[in-house]
Parts: C-alpha cells; sequence; structure tokens
C-alpha cells in the first residue's frame, strides 16, 4: 500500500504548488478536498510546481465526507494540537494505505474531525515563539519522515543517470 498527503481546504495556490512537486517526487498520491482558496487551475500552480506537474497524480472531492468514504486507511492528522511528533507514528506497514492529512493555512483541520481522531493527532515539535510552519514545509517534512521509515520504497538514493547521474561529481568538467 501508499502513502497519501491530503489538503484539507488549502487556501494558497503556491503552497499547493510545492505540495504538488513534492508528491510528483516522491510517488505519493495528492486528494484536495474542497474549499479551495483559488481556482485549481494549472496556470496558478504552475509556478511552484514548475514543470513537474504532469507527474502529479491527485483527485478532488467536494467534501470530508465524499473523501472519507472513498479512500479507507490509517489517517494521520497534522495539527498544531498533536501530541506526539512524527517519528512516534508507525507508517512501516506495507499493508495499510496512510493518508497524511493537512488543514487550511489559516484555521488548520476543523476541531470536531481532530476530536474524532486524538490518538491519529501529529504536531512537528517547535518552541512556543510560533504557532506554526508554512504548509508546505510541514508536508514535506512528515511525508519524508514517513519514507524514512519505508527506507524510501521505490526512490532513487542517488541523482539517477536520466539526469546528471550518480558520479557526476566525480567527473572531471567543473562548469555546472
Amino acid at each position: 500500500m501508499a502513502l497519501n498527503v491530503v489538503l484539507y481546504g488549502p487556501e494558497i495556490p503556491q503552497n499547493t504548488g510545492n505540495i504538488m512537486r513534492t508528491c510528483a517526487g516522491t510517488n505519493t498520491f495528492l486528494h484536495l478536498i474542497e474549499p479551495f482558496g483559488f481556482k485549481l487551475d494549472m496556470k496558478y500552480l504552475k509556478r511552484s510546481g514548475v514543470n513537474y506537474l504532469e507527474h502529479v497524480h491527485f483527485a478532488t472531492y467536494k467534501n470530508w465526507e465524499e473523501f472519507t468514504s472513498k479512500n479507507p486507511g490509517r489517517y494521520a492528522f497534522l495539527t498544531r494540537y498533536g501530541k506526539k511528533s512524527p517519528d512516534q507514528f508507525d507508517f512501516k506497514s506495507k499493508e495499510t494505505e496512510y493518508y497524511l492529512i493537512f488543514g487550511k493555512e489559516s484555521t488548520g483541520i476543523p476541531k470536531e474531525i481532530l476530536r474524532e481522531h486524538l490518538e491519529d493527532c501529529i504536531r512537528l515539535p517547535m518552541n512556543e515563539n510560533i504557532r506554526s510552519l508554512n504548509l508546505s514545509n510541514v508536508v514535506c517534512t512528515v511525508l519524508y519522515e514517513a519514507l524514512r521509515q519505508r527506507d524510501y520504497e521505490n526512490l532513487s538514493k542517488s541523482e539517477p543517470d536520466s539526469l546528471k547521474g550518480a558520479d557526476w561529481l566525480l567527473e572531471d568538467d567543473l562548469t555546472e
């Protein structure tokens, strides 16, 4: 089974574009739950996703109920009110479909949803100087913790030959 990223009511197209790029680079399916704070139009997202958006696999849903009815599995809710850090959540099972759920940039995941899943609420540890980190940074951090627990399954741990290759640093040409 796989890892999935879920954005509940994303408001900022640049964050969504950055998250799409992260999903494209990690073979992670992206689920987008309305309402959106922008038009889901590739021209708004392309700047953040560069030219990788064709590699993003995603689906949209009208609401939380539609999403949950179509996506059974284990949910992990990212919230500043969580009492576990991402490393305390076990993402290792190959038989489980995992969904990393992130809320709106302004208000997060609705309280009524979080209350039903208190044991599955995760917080990124941080000091009291800020209330939260940027959404796309949090998605990347938590997703890579889940990928680390799965030994970066199906991801290249070195530069692919289709780009510059694993031995590029050893080449004599220092102009690039």
